[in-house]
């Protein structure tokens, strides 16, 4: 068989990427530019128009977190395509998934494709969140005067979006003020809500929070909430100033009951009182009633002179401070020297006592004159201690008591006249006396004009060293008529025509008593006593006329 000859083969430039294909055929490859029309015509006859997707179809991402994004293309031969976004992005998985990174805004993503010569995209909404994690509560001030105004301030450190948000003021678990920010417009929102209340007594010690509510469920997500800690409202009068009731005069080292008090103030039960006297810090024993609170100490006095009683009372940011000034003074006992201790029994010995002024330890010097006793001893008086006491007054301590005669219990009082309220306590040391009406401490020194308003219940408290005492006292305010003020008026009369008749009475009887005298008299006397008498007499004579 002849041998086989062979045409010399033409040489074809086969595109980079065909001459595998070529080589598996064994034909040559058509230029690039016609595959793809051939594609593109294939894919249009057989499948129709290719589609975009993205996944998710709605993205709902925390601030500050990353993202996954697919997209993809139903297109069998897709050309150039990816994602357009400001965002950092990592593309995973080839050409279709990307890592969106540090999340921190909202923004609009585009996924697009390219097939056979047409261009698609897919628009995606990332919407970012940060939940209300730092509800902040303010509460200015915390201490408010009674008709006062206070703040109530609640904002969100770093929330969104802030059209999903919810403020919501409470005071315990009662609403105050609900606001939300869907109508607001994006630039002016700032999360945080204020309202302005005047402080009344039944705020006092209310507690204030703010509770927050984020609600993403529009946007594929859950409910969030977050409160704030709660803040306490103190609220307080305290317009009066502190009254001190302490004698001017003490005595050295003898126990003696002062007190301090307060009235108009709330609440009462929480005023702090302090009581010095000099340097000397008391122990007060608290007392309350309506809006008064009153506190007693016992001082005793260890120095002589001029000292210093103070009382500071506080409530809350607020105090005030009175003084008064106590002079304490020393009255020591008498010392007592004998001649003789060993006298023999009836011989005289002399007893002397000596009082000193102890004011001055270095010098102790004697006041006033000694006193001498010359006495005759017997036998009998072995056994007997002598003693000088001085001529001093000397006192029995007694606890307070309200007895009806000096505070009677039922009094009455006439409308339009000045009255005071009858209550003087008994005992000893001289009780300090302290009587409240409605709350408020009654001034029993100034008269008052009687009026309805008058009428009610007075407690008074009379305290000493030994303890205190207390009694109701009702005041009933009579209306003044007509027969009553003639009644009155002809009383007063007759009390002054009465009071006139005995003055008129005792000075005209000296008079009489001299004139009956006369005829009595010794003839012995001396002519310069009966000119006296006969003086005596025409001036009496004068009066009598006068009288006439």
């Amino acid at each position: 068989m002849p041998p086989r000859t062979t045409k010399p083969s033409q040489r074809v430039a086969v595109p980079e990427g065909a001459a595998g294909e070529a080589c598996e055929t064994g034909e040559l490859t058509e230029r690039p530019e016609e595959r793809r029309e051939q594609r593109g015509a294939a894919l249009r006859a057989t499948e129709g128009p290719f589609e975009v997707s993205v996944w998710p179809d709605q993205a709902l991402v925390k601030s500050g977190e990353s993202l996954v994004v697919n997209c993809s293309t139903n297109c069998p031969d897709p050309g150039p395509s990816g994602i357009e976004t400001f965002l950092k992005k990592t593309q995973r998985a080839q050409w279709k998934e990307f890592l969106l990174e540090d999340v921190t805004k909202n923004s609009i993503l585009q996924c697009f494709f390219s097939c056979a010569g047409i261009q698609k995209d897919r628009s995606l909404g990332i919407t970012v969140y940060q939940p209300p994690e730092q509800v902040i509560l303010e509460l200015l001030p915390a201490w408010v005067a009674l008709d006062e105004v206070f703040t109530v301030k609640c904002h969100v450190l770093r929330v969104a979006p802030l059209e999903n948000l919810t403020l919501t003021l409470l005071q315990g678990n009662h609403e105050l003020h609900r606001k939300t920010f869907m109508s607001l417009a994006v630039a002016s929102q700032r999360a945080e809500v204020t309202i302005i209340a005047k402080a009344q007594r039944e705020d006092h010690r209310c507690n204030f929070s703010c509770h927050a509510e984020l609600d993403l469920r529009s946007h594929g997500g859950g409910l969030f909430h977050s409160s704030s800690a709660s803040k306490l409202l103190q609220t307080f009068e305290f317009s009066q100033h502190p009254q001190i009731w302490v004698s001017p005069i003490m005595e050295v080292e003898t126990a003696e009951t002062v007190s301090c008090g307060m009235a108009q103030v709330f609440p009462a039960k929480e005023l702090m009182f302090q009581i010095f006297f000099g340097d000397q810090e008391l122990s007060p024993f608290l007392s309350w009633e309506g809006d008064t609170a009153w506190a007693n100490a016992t001082v005793r006095a260890m120095e002589t002179g001029d000292q210093e009683l103070s009382c500071l009372v506080s409530l809350g940011p607020m105090e005030q401070k009175t003084r008064e000034l106590v002079h304490v003074y020393s009255f020591p006992p008498p010392v007592l020297e004998i001649e003789e201790l060993y006298p023999l029994a009836g011989t005289d010995i002399n007893v002397t006592s000596l009082l000193f002024d102890y004011r001055e330890p270095q010098t102790s010097l004697p006041l006033g004159s000694p006193a001498w006793l010359l006495l005759t001893t017997r036998e009998e008086d072995e056994a007997e201690i002598f003693s000088v006491r001085p001529l001093w007054r000397f006192r029995v301590n007694d606890k307070p008591r309200l007895e009806e005669s000096g505070c009677p219990g039922n009094q009455t009082w006439m409308e339009g006249m000045e009255q005071k309220l009858a209550c003087v306590p008994k005992g000893n040391p001289t009780p300090s006396l302290v009587c409240t009406w409605n709350g408020v401490i009654f001034d029993l020194q100034m008269p008052q004009k009687a009026t309805q308003n008058h009428t009610g219940t007075y407690c008074c408290t009379a305290t000493n060293q030994l303890g205190s005492v207390s009694k109701d006292i009702a005041l009933t305010v009579q209306e003044l008529n007509e027969d009553i003020i003639s009644i009155v008026v002809v009383l007063i009369a007759a009390l002054g025509i009465g009071i006139f008749s005995i003055a008129l009475y005792f000075n005209y009887l000296p008079c009489k008593i001299e004139r009956r005298k006369l005829p009595y008299r010794h003839k012995e006397e001396n002519q310069e006593e009966e000119r006296q008498f006969a003086v005596q007499a025409e001036t009496c004579n004068a009066h009598d006329m006068t009288v006439k």
